[in-house]
């Protein structure tokens, strides 16, 4: 006969510091902005007012928030697709072995241990009108960040270069996981570099580019200090994204439920469109 076990509370002890940081800093916070995106609140975030579902009635009737939605769609792909681009390259770059490799590996990584508020600072001054590097080389008077058509797009080159030093570690080792003799076969058999890229490394790297894709995509939606520092939404609201629409919400206009709302709102798109790419990575990943 199979003896009962008996349950022992020992293990169970060793995830109670876990379990409490995830209730006071993850779970907390989720469940209360649910609960505050429900209420009128005071200029301290106290819920004051129970109105239900009217702080996200206000939000989709507003068109302030769909011009949130569309800047950040736009700003998301221009820093997925530039991010990921650079950290494939420059991961190809570094995929052979050469003098001074481990210098140029290192500087195609340093984005990634560079904070996004001194990355910021530096880049508002390359891109100053009358100072700024930017200009002199194009020989051109553009100011960058104040004008509506290049605003979003310098604040999204400078996220996707932040991006692409933590995508150039993953593409490196997903490319050193890949039998080299694939290579050395396909060369018999007459393939040129282009086949060898599409038939052979991009399928050798589709588990870390699904894996990149939805953490780029992550990050993208929760850029926050390159906005502040560079642009503050700005000029109008060619870069007021969603992130940055919260906290203007909630700390200058002190509407902390239509905050708490669009928080809502974002997680909920991110949420499906992580649930979408995994339903798709079944189908275009191969392990």
């Amino acid at each position: 006969m199979n003896k009962i076990k008996k349950f022992e509370i020992g293990p169970y002890l060793f995830i109670i510091p876990s379990l409490i940081i995830f209730i006071l800093f993850l779970f907390y916070p989720f469940f209360k902005t649910i609960y505050l995106s429900l209420y009128k609140t005071d200029k301290m975030g106290q819920p004051k007012l129970f109105v239900g579902i009217e702080n996200y009635t206000d939000l989709f009737s507003s068109s302030s928030f769909y011009n949130s939605l569309i800047v950040t769609v736009i700003f998301v792909a221009i820093v997925v697709l530039v991010s990921m681009a650079l950290g494939l390259i420059t991961a190809l770059l570094c995929n052979k072995t050469f003098p001074g490799i481990r210098i140029f590996s290192t500087a195609y990584a340093l984005p990634m241990a560079i904070a996004s508020t001194s990355a910021s600072m530096i880049f508002k001054i390359i891109l100053h009108p009358s100072v700024g590097i930017v200009n002199k080389i194009l020989n051109v008077n553009i100011n960058w960040l104040t004008d509506p058509k290049y605003a979003l797009i310098c604040v999204a080159v400078l996220t996707a270069w932040l991006n692409s030093g933590i995508n150039f570690l993953y593409f490196s080792a997903g490319l050193s996981n890949i039998d080299e003799s694939i290579y050395e076969r396909a060369s018999i058999d007459g393939a040129n570099s282009l086949h060898k890229f599409f038939k052979l490394t991009l399928p050798g790297l589709s588990p870390i580019l699904f894996y990149t894709l939805v953490v780029n995509i992550i990050q993208a939606f929760q850029a926050f200090g390159q906005v502040k520092i560079l642009t503050q939404g700005g000029p109008g609201e060619s870069t007021n994204l969603l992130v940055y629409s919260i906290y203007r919400d909630a700390f200058f206009n002190y509407r902390f439920g239509s905050a708490a709302a669009q928080s809502v709102v974002l997680f909920a798109i991110i949420m499906i469109l992580t649930l979408i790419m995994f339903r798709v990575e079944k189908k275009g990943v191969k392990y």
